[in-house]
């Protein structure tokens, strides 16, 4: 890869619960239309679209592009579970940076339906199988509880049995999701929690509770991706860069290492982190903003480890000390994140990128982290993949 790609706009729609929602072509739309507003450029500057979707019909990316405009620009739908929206910006940072364009667009959005995740497909073979496969020995079966809670659960149950974490310190991880979401009007879920309400909140699998739970949501996010030169050309702020990208799949360890931890993703966040913090040449401790996948709260204590924020084993020490926080080390999902954010599968990547984007350029206003000039994503999408992005605030 020769060039720099630039973050040259983001755009989002305030999340909601599945029976407030638009549709996804409406929403879709209207967020590809806040990035190019955000970006000054008009759609038909755009030379690829990337558009990531978990729930929907083939070729639903050109059903919310077309109402922004018929350009004819080629539109490519992406689908990788809930890494879905990075894997679109993946894909369009790498457009830019090969040469191929000069100006991309990254779309993800979802239309969820109220309940846990379900499989669409019950006539073949589940893309879980080997998963499921490799988790029966290792934790019971719930046919209850939702199929991501059981991996998810079994996770953080896991992490307990090695290091002796609490169940509190996952209750904690969701107070302080809440408290950073009361400032983000795009959040579903602004109203604080107590610890004790987390814990008294119904049981679902192993440690978790309904409130250490992503809620089922429905939003759009977007992000124009273009070279420093056509930056100049049109005008352009490209004082965000991405710095370096990774996106990794699973290898054996997965399967074999009899770990529920690494049966949902923590060596792909390992692996992805390693190979971005050298290619940037930066470590853990350079980086003070961090938008993580927290579709459970086992999982974020779990990713802080995976991502080298603090030694494996130390996460339980790392939340109460209060370093996950402002004030503390390094602040983790300003935004609220995937528990009180929202996680519509499609569009979860691309909203972290728009709140990475806004910390860097110092406008996320109350939620602000002074000073932040590098910022980390972490996107995972179990079956599997990873992305994990580093962003640069440059001079523009």
């Amino acid at each position: 890869m020769s060039r720099s790609a630039h973050i040259a706009g983001v755009g989002m729609v305030p999340f909601t619960k599945p029976r407030e929602t638009q549709g996804y072509e409406t929403m879709g739309a209207q967020a590809a239309r806040a990035a190019l507003q955000d970006a000054g450029v008009d759609y038909d500057l755009v030379q690829q679209a990337y558009v990531g979707y978990v729930y929907g019909d083939s070729t639903s990316g050109q059903a919310a592009l077309y109402p922004v405009g018929l350009t004819g620009v080629p539109v490519v739908n992406v689908n990788n579970n809930c890494s879905t929206g990075s894997s679109a910006l993946f894909l369009a940072r790498q457009a830019v940076a090969s040469g191929a364009v000069e100006c991309a667009l990254a779309l993800g959005f979802e239309q969820m339906v109220d309940g846990a995740l379900s499989m669409a497909y019950t006539d073949r073979r589940s893309p879980f199988a080997s998963f499921d496969e490799a988790a029966r020995p290792l934790q019971e079966r719930d046919e209850k509880a939702p199929f991501a809670a059981q991996y998810f659960g079994g996770a953080g149950r896991e992490h307990m049995e090695r290091y002796g974490t609490e169940q509190a310190t996952f209750a904690k991880i969701s107070v302080k999701a809440r408290r950073h979401a009361a400032n983000n009007p795009y959040a579903v879920f602004r109203t604080p929690v107590s610890e004790d309400e987390v814990l008294a909140s119904p049981a679902v699998y192993g440690p978790l509770t309904r409130l250490m739970c992503c809620p089922p949501t429905c939003g759009a996010a977007a992000a124009v991706v273009c070279s420093a030169e056509f930056a100049r050309r049109h005008g352009i702020d490209a004082s965000v860069v991405v710095r370096a990208q990774s996106m990794t799949t699973d290898t054996p360890s997965t399967f074999e290492a009899g770990d529920m931890r690494r049966i949902v993703g923590y060596d792909l966040t390992a692996a992805a982190a390693t190979q971005v913090y050298e290619a940037a040449g930066v470590s853990p401790e350079d980086v003070p903003v961090v938008e993580l996948h927290d579709c459970f709260a086992t999982n974020e204590l779990i990713t802080y480890e995976g991502l080298g924020l603090t030694p494996e084993g130390s996460a339980e020490k790392f939340v109460r000390d209060g370093d996950n926080t402002y004030g503390g080390r390094v602040v983790t999902n300003p935004s609220g994140g995937l528990l009180s954010k929202g996680h519509p599968l499609g569009a979860t990547g691309l909203a972290q990128c728009a709140e990475l984007v806004w910390q860097l350029r110092g406008t996320a206003g109350p939620r602000q982290v002074d000073g932040a000039r590098l910022a980390l994503q972490h996107n995972l999408g179990l079956g599997g993949a990873c992305v994990v992005t580093l962003y640069e605030r440059v001079a523009a």
